[in-house]
């Protein structure tokens, strides 16, 4: 956990970029536009897109700072799988397929800096106390979805954490959700940028969060375009499951759909 104490107004925060080198360089650009003081990267740098050391290099070289998801422990440390939590045997399948490839393609000395990135970032913003995880606190790849996430819940994570304000990833599908007696408080997941959030777009989600003049922070998801034609033309290069391409050019996830709930199933094409 890295703590961070300098006086700033103004954040980006995304994670997922599974390789995704295209939309990592839009996402950054549209932030610094946006005039961010400092960009986030909550984890899983690979999987499922082309080339995984084109991310990494640009990661490394664009002051963003990032913090170690289920996929990166797992390249750094040459695991079998990536860890991602999926129980159903169709998402394994195509998860291992995406591990084994990322794996394979990430050169030695870019394996050792995943190995050596921190689990999570403390500062404050806006007067809160904030936590950024991969997962959760808890768990690097607990899953936070917004229909299974009670209020009860993120109350009583955050007063565990000693935190204000909850950030995370890992699902892929941008929320937020802010206590009912204390609006202040409350949890975010910013979403992911390296595939679209299940809803049709061909564009990626990520976060941007200001201090009020007031206390208190204000968030904002921002949809990013990028050439989702030319990632999948370098996906079908390195020989990836057309079904992982399918869904860079049509919005859909066509795989690591039965680990969601009921509700965000129901909004899916599949």
């Amino acid at each position: 956990m890295r703590n961070m104490t300098e006086d700033i107004g103004r954040i980006a925060v995304f994670g997922g970029v599974y390789n995704n080198h295209l939309a990592l360089d839009a996402v950054i650009a549209d932030a610094r536009a946006q005039g961010v003081e400092r960009i986030y990267n909550l984890g899983d740098v690979g999987g499922f897109g082309p080339s995984p050391n084109r991310s990494i290099e640009r990661l490394r070289d664009s002051e963003v700072l990032t913090m170690q998801g289920n996929y990166d422990q797992s390249i750094g440390n040459a695991l079998d799988d990536c860890q991602c939590g999926y129980t159903d045997p169709r998402d394994n399948h195509f998860a291992q397929i995406s591990y084994n490839y990322t794996l394979a393609n990430t050169a030695e000395h870019h394996r050792t800096w995943l190995r050596e990135l921190p689990t999570g970032f403390r500062l404050e913003l806006g007067g809160l106390r904030v936590m950024m995880a991969h997962g959760s606190p808890r768990r690097i790849n607990e899953f936070l979805w917004a229909s299974t996430t009670p209020e009860p819940f993120i109350r009583r994570m955050l007063d565990e954490q000693g935190a204000d304000l909850l950030l995370v990833t890992h699902t892929g599908i941008h929320w937020q959700r802010w206590l009912d007696d204390d609006p202040r408080r409350g949890l975010v997941n910013v979403g992911a940028i390296g595939r679209p959030a299940n809803d049709g777009q061909r564009g990626v989600w990520y976060a941007t969060l200001a201090a009020r003049p007031e206390g208190g922070v204000e968030v904002e998801f921002r949809c990013v375009q990028y050439d989702a034609e030319r990632l999948a033309a370098e996906m079908r290069a390195e020989g990836l499951p057309e079904e992982f391409v399918e869904t860079i050019l049509t919005g859909w996830w066509t795989t690591c759909l039965e680990i969601l709930p009921a509700r965000e199933r129901s909004r899916s094409r599949y």
